[in-house]
């Protein structure tokens, strides 16, 4: 790619999971008061010679109190589709120090399919 082409894209960090829930999405409040919902959706990877890894399980976080709603009815299994941004969170654990967290900060949920039972 020449130097042209490289100035003339916009940066993008857009992020489309379509997977499953691993558990029932969990509500936490932050010491500062601020309400998030926290998950984790399994997505299968295609199969590779390079690993035997046949999953992936990704953090997602919802901040916005309307999908928070959509998210809180989910359960383990469900099949769901969460489109939002990949974000670096920082926070100070209550055993002290600083950690961070890479998680899909989620803008749009929909349920495609309740899980069997």
């Amino acid at each position: 790619m020449s130097t042209q082409e490289s100035q003339d894209l916009d940066e993008v960090n857009e992020v489309t999971l379509v997977g499953r829930m691993s558990q029932a999405a969990e509500q936490q409040v932050l010491p500062s008061g601020s309400e998030l919902w926290k998950f984790r959706v399994i997505v299968g990877r295609p199969p590779s010679p390079a690993s035997r890894v046949t999953v992936d399980a990704l953090d997602c976080v919802v901040w916005v109190k309307r999908t928070a709603r959509v998210v809180a009815k989910w359960r383990a299994g469900d099949l769901v589709e969460v489109t939002g941004s990949l974000r670096r969170r920082f926070f100070s654990p209550a055993a002290g120090g600083r950690v961070s967290r890479c998680e899909v900060e989620v803008a749009t949920a929909r349920l495609i399919r309740r899980a069997d039972g």
